[in-house]
């Protein structure tokens, strides 16, 4: 393979790639990727004012072209809407990240919150917003593939699915329900439908974001006790930024992992293969 074809499999021109939670850190910083890319970029988010803020930084990039769409990963009517909206707009989908999800202060033990106290009502959205948020989206934008033959699920995982951190029960479980759920879906997907449809995911590490930021820095961000643990147990001594996810993203988007599908790869500086010692 010669550059100029191996350049190609990165260029998303003319590629449309629905984007859930993409207004948020991670899936804004993976959309902002896409168009650069020259990917058409369907922002899709129930905060339709933060996603119109984030397009605001494409207004420069002539490559590809991002929209706003809204859309609730937990209401099938409201994506069954989105997905006509995009059709209508761009003709078909290529590929879906589901990037929504996230945790609940609730859902966390502390001193003051111990685990046989997590109210059912935290510990479910927990769920719904993870697993539900991701099958949903699949199930819904994934029939649309499957008539087409063709297109990328690619699923935002955890470091937590393969190594439970402490205080985060659901969360934890939560991802790894999405690792196994990615795995079936490759295979079912593959056999049932199309060869030409592959399902992955990613295993973020330790990256800081406003639900985490106070568990991790202190007001002066120096180093919380969690924070010092993680980093100990990162062999690159540092946290991700959302820049590092970017590589692994486009790989498995693109032609170039043609025949990878239901792996979740970890981005997370070495964290899952330190033993601590």
């Amino acid at each position: 393979m010669n550059l100029q074809e191996l350049t190609t499999q990165y260029n998303f021109k003319d590629r449309t790639i629905v984007v859930t939670g993409g207004a948020g850190v991670l899936g804004g910083e993976m959309a902002c990727a896409l168009v650069g890319c020259g990917a058409n970029v369907v922002i899709l988010d129930r905060d339709t004012a933060l996603a119109e803020r984030l397009i605001q930084r494409f207004e420069s990039t002539t490559a590809g072209r991002a929209i706003v769409v809204y859309g609730d990963v937990l209401q099938p009517e409201s994506l069954q809407t989105a997905t006509e909206t995009v059709l209508k707009e761009f003709g078909r989908i290529d590929g879906l990240i589901n990037a929504a999800g996230g945790n609940k202060p609730q859902a966390t033990t502390s001193a003051e919150n111990s685990f046989f106290d997590l109210p059912p009502d935290a510990l479910r959205f927990v769920f719904d917003l993870n697993i539900l948020g991701t099958i949903l989206p699949s199930q819904i934008i994934g029939k649309q593939m499957a008539q087409q033959k063709s297109g990328v699920i690619l699923n935002i995982s955890s470091m937590n699915s393969f190594r439970p951190l402490t205080r985060i029960p659901a969360y934890s479980a939560a991802k790894a329900g999405v690792s196994n759920f990615t795995q079936w879906l490759a295979v079912h997907m593959a056999q049932e439908y199309s060869a030409n449809i592959r399902v992955n995911a990613i295993a973020p590490g330790f990256f800081i974001g406003q639900q985490n930021r106070r568990l991790l820095l202190n007001e002066d961000d120096s180093l919380t006790p969690r924070g010092q643990a993680i980093i100990a147990h990162t062999p690159m001594g540092r946290f991700g930024n959302p820049e590092d996810l970017l590589g692994v993203v486009l790989w498995l988007l693109s032609p170039a992992s043609a025949f990878v599908t239901g792996v979740v790869i970890p981005i997370d500086g070495g964290f899952s293969a330190f033993s601590g010692v």
